[in-house]
């Protein structure tokens, strides 16, 4: 039969702290250092070694020089250009090299990758945001700018009276979240919202339909009471020209703090001018004196500055040794505190009537800040859904890290955030206990990517606290921490140290801009296991505490050889089947729990509907050749009466016809009982059924194994699966 060219069809298709989404990243082989057969490697820089400027630029340099070959050799499309942004070598000469894409010029939302590389320069793996080669139907939009502008005004959630301006036109990007990847534009409104008059939303939307892909705010507020804090008496680096003094930090990259004297958050640079005068005293310990609050940033910057360079051999925010610049007093009445990347830079509000006018320049407030910068240097993680709770909670690992750094006896070190803002119950945000403050997730659920990423970051917080401190209470700096799980598990932490180590290097090697919770297990097991072995106590206690916030299950224990008893929860366990259904987690409302997949099948994307509840499996769509394959083993199937299959099946395609040139198979241990394919197109979810008396009272392996072909993409969605 006569089949058309793809290039003929279309492509269907609150303590924020700081700034800027759905699947978790594919990964093939990655290296191992030593650490990975057994070997403990617990010297700084979280398997890192230190690089000057010259290095990391030449390093950078080659990796760009490389960068055609490496698209290549991953089988990107002849339209797609890597940008080389970061390189990070271990000590046996390990790379991994960061790159962004674009796709005939255009930025790629998603698009971008790590590339793992021995030391003379055979790749041995990869992580990719979006797995495989870019394909849209072309790059001319349906919409205008100006149309774009205005569909971004509509959808906008966070922002009323919203409007664009020409300062933040929409552009045309390739949006490749999902697993279509579409034309669409990218539009900053601004307008009234949770951060004041002048907030600011990015929205994508569709370049031919105009529906929104992705909305989330481009600047995160503080809300709450209380006093805050000051660093109290500190001594902070300053620079002299001539008689006068300024608050420029000549050691830590020239950071400099200006004074942005109250300019609008729209603009806070309008009024802005060198905190400067003729001695080098500064501050007089309450916030009187504008020079105060500079103190505070400047000392907190300094000193996240240090942390990250003797923890992780890290220069600066972007590893390049350069510092970026802070604004303090920016705006009136500003409850707020962001890290914005555009402009490589920080700003600080004097805080409101609700918090006593306090300055949010305390240690926990800076540190937050300057991590969100390191994050979107590394992994960048899109500040919606799981990735966004991802980043916030990044910040807040990062920022309480640096709190025990400093070792500042006025601000010891502890698990709690912003517990010097005189908050209402004494903290804004709690590690040990995130669902404490009212509305953090303390354990990961099925709605975790729809919940606000400041609420949703507790998953993260929670994760870090129990692999850091272990279950049970104690006492940290002064204040009670409490160490609950979500399934009654007790285990030992590994220390905070480590902790850091792992999650830096997940951060940094292996996360991407969608990499989501069930990604970040993946990511920091891998990251323990090169730092500390594969068998290694530090990496089975890692899954410990993914699973103790109802993320995946424990690894076998690496001193039994076997998997550690599920201790008895409070809820059902992601493995355990629902009453009637032999299968666990038929639903996928646990997310992976109970399923093999062979890529990041099963999803709560809102690009597609489930037929129940948030979770499904998204098999194929990539209108290329493509396998995929989602399993379980170990179902028992009834032994009496006439057990069943049944499931339902959702199909889409660009195909036409009837021939049948992308499959979905149904698979019993390994024995194909039923198939289904593009010629089965639907509207919506049809419920399938699948006789299994052929299996009674037998164990078996239940698959679902996908095929695509060259040309044109067919979808299948698969939910509320269950044999009984």
């Amino acid at each position: 039969m006569y089949r058309k060219s793809a290039l003929a069809a279309g492509v269907a298709a609150a303590l924020a702290l700081g700034s800027v989404s759905m699947v978790a990243t594919q990964s093939t082989a990655v290296p191992r250092s030593a650490a990975a057969a057994g070997t403990s490697v617990a010297e700084p820089g979280a398997g890192f070694k230190a690089m000057t400027a010259d290095v990391r630029g030449e390093a950078i340099r080659t990796a760009g020089r490389n960068a055609a070959a490496t698209a290549r050799a991953l089988g990107l499309g002849p339209d797609e250009r890597l940008r080389a942004k970061d390189v990070l070598i271990d000590a046996d000469g390990t790379r991994h090299v960061r790159y962004d894409r674009t796709y005939r010029g255009l930025p790629v939302i998603g698009g971008d990758l790590v590339v793992h590389l021995t030391e003379d320069g055979t790749i041995t793996g990869s992580d990719l945001a979006h797995q495989g080669a870019i394909r849209i139907a072309g790059t001319t939009p349906k919409l205008t700018a100006a149309d774009a502008s205005a569909k971004a005004v509509k959808h906008a959630r966070h922002v009323k009276k919203a409007k664009t301006g020409s300062k933040d036109s929409s552009t045309l990007v390739v949006y490749a979240v999902g697993k279509i990847p579409v034309l669409a534009y990218r539009s900053t409104v601004t307008g009234e919202g949770d951060t004041g008059p002048t907030s600011r939303e990015a929205v994508i939307v569709d370049a031919t339909s105009g529906a929104a892909l992705d909305q989330y705010e481009l600047h995160q507020n503080v809300t709450g009471t209380g006093n805050g804090v000051t660093a109290g008496q500190v001594s902070i680096e300053t620079t002299q020209t001539g008689s006068s003094y300024t608050l420029t930090d000549p050691t830590h990259g020239g950071t400099i703090i200006y004074d942005s004297y109250n300019s609008p958050q729209s603009n806070p640079k309008q009024n802005a001018r060198a905190f400067t005068k003729t001695t080098n005293s500064w501050g007089n310990g309450t916030s009187s004196s504008r020079e105060s609050a500079a103190v505070d940033a400047s000392y907190g910057l300094a000193k996240t500055w240090d942390y990250y360079k003797n923890a992780f051999n890290r220069s600066g925010i972007r590893n390049d040794g350069r510092g970026a610049p802070a604004y303090v007093h920016v705006d009136t009445n500003l409850l707020n505190a962001f890290y914005d990347d555009d402009c490589f830079c920080m700003f600080f509000g004097d805080g409101s009537s609700q918090n006593s006018n306090t300055p949010l320049t305390t240690l926990d407030v800076a540190s937050h800040e300057m991590s969100h910068g390191v994050t979107a240097a590394t992994a960048n993680l899109n500040y919606s859904g799981e990735s966004g709770g991802l980043n916030e909670a990044t910040s807040d690992i990062f920022g309480t890290m640096v709190e025990f750094y400093a070792g500042n006896t006025g601000d010891p070190g502890d698990y709690y955030i912003g517990e010097k803002l005189n908050m209402s119950g004494g903290f804004m945000r709690r590690m040990d206990n995130p669902a404490a403050d009212g509305n953090s997730l303390s354990c990961w659920t099925s709605s975790a990517g729809s919940v606000d990423v400041h609420y949703s970051s507790g998953i993260g917080n929670h994760f870090f606290y129990l692999a850091a401190e272990g279950t049970g209470a104690k006492t940290i700096g002064g204040r009670s921490h409490n160490g609950t799980t979500c399934n009654n598990d007790t285990f030992a932490g590994i220390g905070k140290d480590k902790a850091a180590a792992v999650w830096y290097r997940a951060l940094s090697t292996y996360m991407t801009s969608t990499t989501n919770y069930a990604g970040a297990r993946t990511a920091t097991l891998q990251a323990a296991a090169d730092l500390y072995g594969t068998g290694s106590q530090e990496r089975y206690l890692v899954s410990k505490a993914w699973a103790a916030v109802s993320v995946g299950t424990a690894l076998p224990d690496p001193g039994t050889g076997t998997p550690t008893p599920s201790p008895t929860a409070p809820t059902p366990s992601p493995t355990t089947p629902p009453s009637g259904n032999a299968l666990a987690n038929g639903g996928f409302e646990q997310g992976a729990g109970g399923w093999t997949q062979s890529d990041n099948i099963i999803t709560n994307s809102s690009l597609q509907p489930a037929r129940d509840g948030s979770w499904y499996a998204w098999m194929m769509g990539y209108g290329a050749d493509a396998v995929e394959s989602v399993s379980q083993s170990n179902v028992a199937v009834p032994a009496t009466g006439a057990p069943k299959l049944t499931f339902w099946l959702k199909v889409s395609t660009q195909e036409s016809g009837y021939a049948a040139y992308d499959t979905l198979k149904v698979k019993v241990n390994g024995t194909t009982l039923a198939t289904y394919s593009n010629a089965d197109a639907s509207s919506g979810y049809v419920q399938k059924t699948v006789e299994l008396s052929a299996y009674k009272g037998q164990t078996v392996k239940l698959e679902f194994a996908g095929t695509e072909d060259t040309y044109l993409s067919t979808i299948f969605l698969l939910d509320q699966i269950a044999i009984g």
